[in-house]
């Protein structure tokens, strides 16, 4: 975080060298008094105040003007002209920009959300009706069955978005299923020049996938039958089937850009929105420097439920994005389901695989020659990967080819092999990859091992090359498998805690559905997701953190239905507290990557419950002027706080609430810098909200971390009506640890109130760490 700090003032320090060349976009926030009230008014007066710092030769322009989440505006400047900018009076601050980049049949069912319930989370919300669901992505594919408008009502009044026409996005593509979609590409076309509409659509209309597909999730309507390609067969649905969805598009082939993403915030606010879905992460930066962290702020303090994906970053630790706390932060877990496609060896052994293949096949009961892609000679690394013409003809033509992860995507590899004649490909998990196995729709034969597997597979045929024998193998494909043990498991892939920015707030939050997950997919994009696959198909199965965000994003607009008057931070609080650590064996859930039992780094509080989600008893709330003294506890200044919470900020209050760890969150951590000590201690105040049953009396269990007394006073809440608060007091006393410097130790327990009928559960994490 420092370095992101100590560029951005260097990069100033060194303004009076650099020249018109080396221009960025800036995001810059001016005082909220200092702009006049009027829209058409003050994008003038930015105009005027940018003027008054570029030489009189340069045309002055603006890429977006903010409003709603953010005052200011955007441009492209040079470092001389940030610097003079924030010279200013009104200007509070400059802000570099960003670029992020982007990170279903089964998985309602899996979740516990029956049609055919009679009561439950469905039923209580009308399936999400009228609540609008506003998903920050690649765009939509309109005509897709997920968002037919069949039997809605129509669109709410309180709506006041807008459907952008264009050339390919006409008058008829919403409807009162989709009442909205916009478009940004200012930031994006002020980095790369004007895009190149031969490859993507200058309008909501998606050309990549990802944004139809995060948007079925989030509110798809029920369409049956869906598979892709065979694969998967069963109803399509989303969490929130009678949502209302808004599409803002704002990633490009070139990635999403902080300016647009910040626009795209401003203008769901404007237009009504009330869930944001963003399945978009890149670098953590301190929170005032952060376009996402602040743009969700601004929506969270207007009532609207952020959810945002973790990352894809797993399973190393330390990789978790998009942790401010007033976002829910989302990790991916497995469900139930997954397609088989083993390998078999010539020496007669089955190593398990998985994958997705419709087309012309591998021979029943044929062997084919096998081969490792990294040992053809010339550059064994790029040939390694199968890298775009690194694969000799000869060595792999007719060939089952084991290609390794890394650089270039999966579904990339087996065009590269397919071109270079090889009949089938294995695709080999690195080490950090780990056992984690993703699907992808191939371009020929081809299935995913994990490392181990990868390894047998080498040692095959490495021994056979020793002994002057052919390796050989085949792909046993084997469809769709149902009601696979365990389940959930916490994906590979899935970004892992502790939270880089504030580690006294845990994050991930919860994880939800994110492997192999089918939703809708557009007409011009083949399954592949690569130019080459002229295959079309309506669903299509992808993984990702990416994808269990609009698994939350739904759940989120079902539980606003059922509970109007719920907060952003009680919402997320429901959906934390009565979240499950057990698989479907009932054993703690299981890291993919290794095998070995997860932790509330991989997991937070926990895998989503809707069902339980919908009445959980008590919530933890938060109310904007809390996270106000949570940033003054964090030692920001108060220009900083300001950038984000668009106030002027007043931290004397502030040391009341006692430390930053005394945000009223529904996860506890506590950090202890060792510096020689025996014992360390600390407390939480917290309070939480009945929205259980009046006259009911709640008694708390604790299982203290290994290693540490925790003490909760009192001992029991005495609730007399729904929607009183009580406060609790939480004290953590921790022995040192023997760690060698710069090393650090995290034991994690549990602190439940129970009334006999919910049991509000937050995790509690103690981390002690040796300073060097």
């Amino acid at each position: 975080m420092g370095f992101f700090l100590f560029f951005f003032l260097s990069l100033l320090s060194l303004a009076s060298s650099a020249s018109r060349v080396d221009q960025k976009t800036f995001i810059v926030r001016v005082q909220n008094e200092a702009k006049p009230s009027v829209f058409t008014t003050h994008k003038h007066w930015y105009e005027s105040s940018l003027s008054s710092v570029l030489s009189p030769s340069t045309p002055t322009q603006l890429l977006h003007v903010y409003d709603s989440v953010f005052h200011g505006f955007s441009a492209k400047l040079s470092p001389t002209e940030a610097l003079k900018l924030q010279t200013l009076p009104h200007v509070i601050a400059v802000i570099p920009e960003q670029v992020r980049h982007l990170q279903t049949t089964r998985s309602p069912l899996f979740l516990g959300l029956k049609t055919t319930d009679s009561a439950g989370l469905l039923k209580e919300s009308d399936f999400g009706l009228d609540l609008v669901i506003g998903v920050i992505d690649t765009g939509i594919w309109p005509e897709r069955q997920s968002f037919n408008d069949r039997n809605l009502g129509p669109i709410p009044s309180k709506w006041k978005g807008q459907c952008v026409t264009t050339n390919d996005f006409g008058s008829n593509s919403c409807n009162k299923k989709l009442i909205g979609a916009r478009y940004f590409c200012s930031g994006y076309e002020a980095s790369n020049g004007k895009m190149n509409e031969t490859s993507e659509f200058r309008s909501p209309r998606d050309s990549d996938g990802h944004g139809t597909h995060t948007a079925s999730i989030a509110a798809g309507r029920y369409v049956f039958p869906a598979s892709t390609l065979g694969y998967a067969k069963g109803v399509a649905a989303g969490m929130a089937p009678k949502a209302r969805l808004a599409a803002y598009k704002v990633c490009w082939n070139a990635g999403c850009y902080d300016s647009d993403i910040l626009a795209a915030f401003d203008s769901a606010v404007a237009d009504g929105v009330d869930v944001i879905s963003l399945s978009v992460g890149g670098a953590v930066v301190p929170y005032y420097l952060d376009a996402i962290a602040i743009g969700a702020y601004g929506a969270a303090e207007k009532g609207i439920f952020v959810s945002a994906s973790a990352g894809n970053g797993g399973p190393g630790g330390l990789t978790v994005t998009n942790v401010a706390p007033w976002v829910a932060t989302v990790g991916a877990g497995t469900i139930d389901r997954d397609f088989p496609a083993d390998v078999k060896l010539g020496n007669g052994k089955v190593v398990t695989g998985a994958g997705v293949y419709n087309g012309r096949g591998l021979s029943p009961g044929r062997m084919y020659p096998l081969v490792y892609a990294g040992s053809g000679g010339g550059d064994g690394y790029s040939s390694s990967l199968c890298l775009e013409g690194s694969l000799d003809p000869d060595l792999v033509k007719g060939k089952i080819v084991l290609c390794d992860r890394g650089i270039n995507s999966r579904a990339a590899k087996g065009e590269v092999v397919k071109k270079a004649g090889g009949i089938g490909m294995i695709l080999a998990n690195g080490v950090f990859d780990g056992e984690g196995l993703v699907v992808d729709c191939h371009v020929l034969p081809a299935t995913a091992v994990g490392a181990s597997n990868a390894d047998e597979i080498r040692q095959y045929i490495d021994s056979a090359s020793k002994s002057k024998s052919s390796a050989t193998a085949t792909i046993l494909f084997k469809g769709t498998r149902l009601g696979v043990r365990p389940a959930p498991v916490v994906a590979s892939f899935s970004a892992r805690g502790p939270n880089p920015e504030t580690p006294e707030i845990l994050k991930p939050d919860v994880i939800a559905p994110g492997l192999n997950i089918l939703a809708a997919w557009p007409d011009k994009v083949g399954p592949a997701g690569i130019p080459s696959d002229n295959r079309r198909t309506e669903f299509n199965i992808l993984s990702g953190t990416s994808m269990a965000c609009p698994h939350v994003s739904g759940l989120a607009a079902l539980l606003k239905a059922a509970h109007p008057d719920w907060s952003p931070a009680a919402i997320k609080s429901a959906l934390m507290t009565t979240a499950y650590t057990v698989d479907n064996r009932g054993e703690t859930m299981v890291d993919e990557s290794n095998g070995n039992t997860s932790t509330v780094l991989d997991f937070g509080s926990g895998h989503v419950h809707p069902t339980k989600a919908m009445n959980p008893g008590l919530v933890y709330d938060i109310t904007p002027m809390d996270y106000v003294d949570f940033l003054c506890n964090s030692n920001y200044t108060i220009n900083n706080i300001q950038v984000i919470t668009r106030r002027n900020a007043d931290c004397s209050g502030a040391k009341r609430a006692g430390h930053v760890g005394n945000l009223n969150y529904p996860s506890f951590s506590a950090v202890f810098q060792q510096y020689g000590k025996h014992t360390m201690s600390t407390h939480f105040i917290r309070q939480v909200t009945n929205v259980g049953d009046p006259n009911s009396v709640y008694k708390v269990t604790v299982r203290p971390p290994s290693g540490t007394l925790v003490t909760v006073e009192p001992k029991q809440l005495v609730f007399r009506r729904v929607g009183q608060k009580l406060n609790f007091l939480v004290r953590v006393e921790a022995m040192a640890v023997k760690l060698a410097p710069g090393s650090t130790n995290m034991k994690s327990g549990s602190i439940v109130w129970s009334d006999g009928k919910h049991n509000v559960t937050s995790p509690i994490v103690v981390t002690t760490q040796q300073p060097l």
